[in-house]
């Protein structure tokens, strides 16, 4: 059986965006920071799906609502841009529990006309008066995670807002009022609520009962909404109704900026210290996206503050030095040079990614073959999975940071007709993220994506420590694969486990493909995974289905 690109890069990329450090450095002992025994956002099903072709144009998302969104901005001949606008913003209603307006994203882009490959960074940023010492307690110890999490400490100053308007202004076709009229219409009239988001409000009770808004939202009664209710948010319509008419401004420095101030400062038993300033000052930053070689492919993505492209690269650059084919996708040894391959990105991740603006991150030397090379003969000279993993040296050492990430995010693909795609990784963190809510959508808690230790035990600095205006570092993996010079395949997560849990609970990956054809017999596939529980052990590749998250939805124009 051939070990194929498709199975290997999905593979690979559902543990480049694992939250989880897999291993200590050994000589540095370090107490836990407590997950409270809360899971991240938990898988609610699987549907069985059917492999999609199109000529031109196509929309993949986890919700069908959000999909159908974005297909009929691209039937009235809209950009990639333009419906993931009107994906984003429907997301948000539709699965409030992993994105929306008030949370943050990362976006890797094809503009085609221009031949070029760019990302934007929409990630939160952290209160200005935010110190180090954020998630430490009374006695200076990491608080536990779901204190830190439920409340306003834990909300970074929102990206998604500035960046649709942002990124409409430079590649939107349609006019910036009319991409909107879906989500408006969904909030006005109500929506079905879908299985997957109730299964998601049942497995969250207790930090959906905290705040009165929230919990009258969600568990109305005090019951959690059941599936097929018809749930409408009058709050949210005219939320978007402003974005609509005024853009992100009022989000940033007027009414709606407000709300968010007084429920983040106003959360007294968890106040956090995001100012109308903080906002004001928020900006979506372009950067050049990290590519790395495998095969006859570049596999591109977003760097720093993600580790996502540069786990990604590190993984398939160690792989790059064993014939997989060979070994073939049923043997366990393909699996272990996975698993250790994506060991050693994790353990160089922990101690040299993050914030560019505050972190030298050695981005081109952790992804070169002069240092995976080594590495990739560590996995060779051994019959089973390393014991211990060492981080690289790179310069510079900073120290092992106490973080979880423990992630609710959604993502969705475009293709327009002219060929522009779009790879979009969304979150607002936890599984509805901090449990607050303003003008009628759920407030992130990505703080808590930054190190609970500011410094090691040795007092050298954490790479991913909190400071004011810093953005956390993430694991988000929108990706673009590119093969000679144009878009091979576009693809990422909507949702992951933790790596140890991975490895412990063996778990598998069920992958739902979408292929999309350029009119000039250029193909580019439009994929995303689903990580999925198996009891049974790794090893049946014929097992896997194209499955996927219930609800997940790719639409296209001419079906073949």
């Amino acid at each position: 059986m051939k070990f194929s690109f498709s199975i290997n890069l999905l593979s690979v990329l559902i543990l480049a965006a694992c939250a989880q450090q897999p291993v200590l450095k050994p000589q540095v002992a370090l107490s836990s920071v407590s997950v409270d025994n809360h899971a991240p956002e938990q898988g609610t099903g699987l549907t069985e799906q059917k492999l999609i072709r199109a000529k031109h144009y196509m929309a993949a998302s986890a919700n069908p609502l959000a999909t159908e969104a974005g297909y009929e901005i691209l039937k009235r001949g809209g950009s990639a841009i333009d419906a993931m606008i009107a994906m984003q913003t429907t997301l948000g209603l539709v699965e409030p529990q992993s994105s929306g307006l008030g949370g943050g994203a990362f976006l890797v882009y094809w503009d085609n006309k221009a031949k070029k490959l760019t990302t934007f960074d929409a990630r939160e940023t952290a209160p200005k008066a935010a110190t180090p010492e954020l998630f430490l307690d009374e006695n200076g110890k990491p608080m536990g995670f779901m204190k830190a999490v439920v409340g306003g400490r834990s909300v970074g100053v929102p990206g998604i807002p500035k960046l649709l308007e942002d990124v409409h202004k430079r590649y939107g076709k349609l006019p910036w009022a009319s991409l909107f009229e879906k989500p408006i219409t969904l909030a006005k009239q109500g929506f079905a609520v879908s299985p997957r988001m109730a299964k998601s409000i049942e497995q969250n009770l207790e930090p959906l009962q905290r705040y009165p808004q929230t919990a009258a939202y969600f568990l109305p009664d005090g019951k959690p909404l059941a599936a097929g209710t018809v749930l409408k948010n009058p709050e949210f319509a005219r939320s978007v109704r402003l974005l609509a008419e005024k853009g992100s401004t009022p989000f940033y420095q007027g009414i709606l900026a407000q709300n968010i101030v007084r429920a983040v400062t106003g959360a007294v038993d968890n106040p956090g210290k995001i100012s109308m300033a903080d906002l004001k000052n928020y900006q979506v930053i372009e950067r050049k996206p990290v590519c790395a070689p495998y095969r006859e492919y570049e596999v591109c993505g977003m760097g720093a503050p993600s580790s996502g492209a540069i786990a990604l690269g590190q993984i398939l650059g160690v792989l790059q030095n064993q014939d997989m084919k060979a070994l073939g996708a049923e043997n366990i040894h393909s699996w272990r040079w996975i698993g250790d391959a994506s060991r050693i990105a994790f353990a160089d991740r922990d101690y040299y990614v993050g914030d560019p603006a505050f972190v030298n991150v050695p981005t081109r030397a952790m992804i070169s073959q002069t240092y995976l090379k080594p590495r990739a003969e560590e996995i060779r000279q051994s019959d089973k999975a390393l014991e211990t993993i060492q981080a690289g040296k790179f310069g510079k050492a900073y120290v092992q940071g106490m973080a979880i990430e423990l992630p609710s995010t959604s993502h969705l693909v475009v293709v327009d007709k002219d060929g522009n795609v779009v790879s979009m990784t969304t979150s607002i963190e936890n599984a509805f993220g901090s449990g607050l809510m303003a003008n009628g959508y759920l407030l992130n808690n990505e703080l808590t994506d930054f190190a609970f230790n500011p410094v090691g035990e040795d007092g050298k600095t954490v790479a991913n420590s909190v400071a004011g205006g810093k953005r956390p570092r993430s694991s988000m993996a929108p990706t673009i694969v590119m093969k000679d010079g144009k878009p091979y395949m576009a693809v990422g997560s909507p949702g992951r486990q933790p790596y140890h849990r991975f490895r412990r609970s063996k778990r598998w990956w069920r992958i739902s493909t979408g292929v999309w054809t350029f009119r000039r017999q250029f193909h580019c596939r439009i994929c995303s995974i689903a990580a999925a529980s198996m009891k049974s052990r790794i090893k049946p590749l014929r097992r896997i289905k194209r499955l996927h998250w219930k609800n997940w939805a790719t639409k296209s124009k001419s079906a073949i």
